[in-house]
């Protein structure tokens, strides 16, 4: 069986990865059969690039992607493309309808960060408080 996976590179505690169509018995940085794209984690916002039709053959011919390179492929828009070819869809509203889920990928990336980064310091502001209290009830 033919699976669509991640192919570790790059430096210690640097990793890069590789997307790759891959024999589902070849050890994970063994031999592969294709060469999709790469995904680079220590960007902000991470960098996925991948080669939309060679992915769209590998999915049209049974091979199976891991659970991460799904979420890589939804994410660059990979299976949306996938899914509006089925549907005959003019290739013009296809591109377009990619280039609109890439930006709202993007902006959803940045949102999430903004609440996380307003919750980090929500949870330090009540910190803070609590010991101000707790000094103020030794006194």
């Amino acid at each position: 069986m033919v699976k669509l996976r991640l192919r570790r590179k790059g430096r210690i505690h640097h990793p890069v990865y590789d997307i790759v169509a891959v024999d589902s018995k070849a050890r994970r940085d063994g031999a592969f059969l294709e060469r999709l794209g790469y995904y680079d984690p220590n960007t902000s916002p991470t960098t996925i690039s991948v080669d939309h039709d060679r992915a769209i053959y590998w999915l049209s011919v049974g091979a199976q992607p891991t659970d991460v390179t799904e979420k890589l492929l939804s994410y660059d828009g990979v299976l949306l493309r996938r899914a509006m070819s089925f549907k005959d869809k003019p290739l013009e509203e296809i591109n377009e309808a990619v280039e609109k889920h890439r930006k709202n990928v993007h902006d959803r990336y940045f949102r999430q960060k903004d609440k996380r980064s307003q919750r980090k310091a929500a949870k330090i502001a009540a910190e803070k408080k609590a010991k101000e209290k707790a000094a103020e009830g030794a006194e």
